[in-house]
């Protein structure tokens, strides 16, 4: 099932180490069948606060994405983002095709009614 790996960076720079780390990260994804759907735009908050900026990358499925984050090209290059930008990068697991929050809720209350 599809992933996602999302960064909220909190802090922004073009230092030169950022632009190379930029210019080098798509070839370190390819092999994993990584893609951005989001890279650094701007966000239009509609609750709460977001300093900073969003990245979002699709990846076949988790695994693809720990063995990216873990493959020597992409930590090799790391450190040129992290040393000079602060931020969070998660990693989570889509939904399946038609997928239904309605039987989510519905399993979450018999379990909360089986407590009880």
């Amino acid at each position: 099932m599809t992933a996602y790996a999302v960064a909220h960076l909190r802090t922004l720079s073009s230092h030169d180490d950022v632009l190379t780390y930029i210019e080098l990260i798509q070839d370190t994804m390819e092999p994993y069948g990584g893609r951005f759907l989001v890279h650094g735009s701007d966000v239009e908050v509609v609750e709460g606060e977001w300093p900073g900026a969003l990245v979002m990358l699709s990846f076949p499925d988790v695994a693809s994405v720990r063995d990216w984050y873990a493959s020597p090209a992409y930590q090799k290059i790391l450190p040129l983002r992290t040393a000079h930008i602060a931020g969070d990068v998660v990693v989570a697991e889509g939904v399946a095709p038609g997928y239904d929050a309605r039987q989510t809720a519905a399993a979450m209350r018999a379990a909360r009614a089986a407590q009880s």
